[in-house]
């Protein structure tokens, strides 16, 4: 057996054994890219007017707010997205359903209440990330196919790259006018030589949304070996210590200190502690749905004394690289152009399992009809 038999072979059955996930997870891809624009075109509620020169209310009372509307809920964390933005707090029932809450930030009044158990672009991202299977499951079942891509679109490029110079123009372009054999070949090599360098991008990024281990590898290698132990676990709370208990809701009390510490900070989220030995932890983001730039504060579970804070700017090149993640994978790291660009490229990697399997079924049924007219000609 050659090796470029081996590669074609290798090529084949990781992709018969990978393709249906890869054609699912693509697909779900292409229809989350847009899903912030959908919304707001879809979902009035999330949109306000913004009170000239009026502040935001603290998180305490758009919590208050939850619980007056939906009696029984708990609720978790809560999100404030900047002017012209409803906010958010996702919350609990008594059933254990999990619902997000729409608010005015500036007058309380609950705008919506959305069960995620039917939403759409929720179940799409459930599909995307586990295959609607249990996290701890779909988790690894996704990352090994995306794993798997990765290797097809070497053994791919192995397999597309011509010998002779004046094959390169073929293998660039469709011949739309061929036979549908001929056209599902080029359709399959052609797009999927054109899409290769995004397609490895957005599966890249993806791999580390499902391996850990993997972003950590690759921020280990960014920091070129270094460690920065203030980045890599949260601050320790001393449950020895006597500390007074915050004056004021305790959410309230972080919200104000992240107000004045990132003070031109669009979206803040706020994540309360889970008990008093693990801090409060916020984040600001310094561009409402984009996640690169954000600034990370720990806060003391019960006096709201600031623990640490991890300014954007102060971050090390890994940390970076993983706060860069979701954005690069997304494509709106760089607009609406990078948007436009991570859709497509999602939407024809979605069509390489199906190309790549009428090759396969076209290749089987074609042998026969080869051999009947060999026994024939004897």
């Amino acid at each position: 057996m050659t090796f470029k038999k081996a590669i074609n072979n290798l090529h084949l059955w990781l992709g018969l054994g990978s393709g249906l996930i890869v054609f699912v997870v693509s697909l779900t891809g292409a229809i989350f890219t847009f899903q912030d624009e959908i919304r707001d075109a879809t979902q009035p509620w999330r949109l306000v007017v913004a009170p000239a020169r009026a502040a935001p209310l603290p998180p305490s009372r758009l919590l208050a707010a939850v619980v007056a509307s939906h009696p029984g809920a708990t609720p978790s964390y809560t999100t404030y997205y900047g002017p012209g933005r409803s906010a958010t707090v996702y919350f609990t029932d008594k059933a254990g359903g999990n619902y997000l809450a729409s608010l005015n930030p500036f007058t309380g009044r609950v705008l919506h209440e959305q069960d995620l158990a039917t939403d759409f672009f929720t179940i799409v991202q459930d599909l995307h990330m586990y295959l609607l299977l249990p996290p701890a499951v779909g988790e690894w079942v996704v990352g090994i196919a995306i794993a798997i891509f990765l290797v097809m679109l070497g053994t791919g490029l192995a397999l597309w790259w011509p010998k002779r110079k004046h094959e390169r123009k073929q293998r660039l372009t469709v011949k739309w006018s061929a036979k549908w054999r001929r056209l599902n070949y080029d359709l399959h090599q052609v797009l999927g030589f054109y899409i290769a360098a995004g397609a490895f991008i957005i599966a890249l990024t993806g791999l580390f949304m499902s391996f850990g281990s993997w972003l950590q590898a690759a921020s280990t290698v960014a920091n070129v070996g270094q460690h920065y132990p203030l980045e890599e676990a949260p601050p320790a709370v001393d449950t020895l210590a006597t500390v007074p208990a915050a004056t004021q809701p305790l959410v309230d009390v972080a919200y104000a200190q992240v107000r004045q510490h990132s003070p031109t900070a669009d979206m803040v989220v706020i994540v309360p502690a889970a008990s008093s030995q693990q801090p409060l932890y916020c984040l600001t983001y310094q561009k409402a749905l984009h996640y690169y730039h954000r600034d990370e504060y720990y806060f003391h579970p019960v006096s709201g004394q600031l623990l640490r804070a991890l300014p954007h700017a102060t971050k090390s090149n890994g940390k970076k690289l993983g706060d860069l993640n979701y954005d690069l994978h997304t494509g709106q790291l760089l607009g609406l152009g990078g948007k436009i660009v991570a859709f497509l490229v999602s939407l024809l990697a979605a069509s390489l399992p199906i190309t790549g399997t009428l090759l396969w079924w076209g290749r089987r049924h074609k042998q026969p009809k080869r051999r009947q007219v060999l026994t024939t000609a004897a």
